[in-house]
């Protein structure tokens, strides 16, 4: 959404200086994107909103969705929740049903805004640790958060985004670097 400032930009294989407005929508296929604030259709079911994405990324073939669909929602543990509309979903399952949305077309990456931002700490321990079970099944997952006991709990690459730069600190909370500090 915002132009690059300077430098170059590449993102999944796309130039991201020259991109043209038609590859826009393949490049969005290869990215799925986990919002703090759910972003789910009020006006459809859970199995709708899911089809929706499917449909407006061009699938067509009624029972490859349906099927893809039960796929997923068994990935996030809410197959039995296709039924529902968001508003009788609490906040880890409507958290839940974003994530199956995200991995709808398996991307390559996945953008995941705060996802436990809005949830009890139990709940939020839960969504990332299904992030991070689709993470070792292949998906790139970055996580934004607030949260630093989580960083404790599944390490990985860490970022601090602090005045307008951008800093590894993921030594900080490596388990060799917590164990020299005692």
């Amino acid at each position: 959404e915002l132009d690059v400032a300077a430098g170059d930009a590449e993102v999944l294989g796309y130039d991201m200086l020259h991109i043209k407005r038609k590859h826009i929508p393949q490049l969005r296929r290869k990215l799925g994107i986990v919002f703090q604030d759910f972003q789910l259709l009020t006006d459809r079911t859970v199995y709708d909103n899911l089809e929706f994405v499917l449909r407006a990324t061009g699938w067509k073939n009624k029972g490859e969705i349906k099927d893809r669909i039960n796929e997923v929602l068994q990935l996030v543990g809410m197959s039995n929740k296709g039924y529902k509309y968001p508003n009788e979903l609490s906040g880890g399952e409507q958290q839940r049903i974003v994530i199956a949305r995200a991995v709808l077309n398996s991307p390559e990456v996945i953008l995941a805004d705060e996802p436990t931002g809005n949830l009890d700490v139990e709940t939020g321990f839960a969504i990332t640790q299904l992030l991070h079970s689709i993470s070792e099944a292949g998906s790139l997952v970055i996580m934004t958060t607030h949260n630093m006991q989580l960083l404790w709990e599944y390490p990985g690459r860490v970022y601090r985004c602090a005045d307008h730069l951008i800093t590894d600190v993921t030594e900080q909370y490596s388990v060799a670097s917590s164990i020299e500090e005692k």
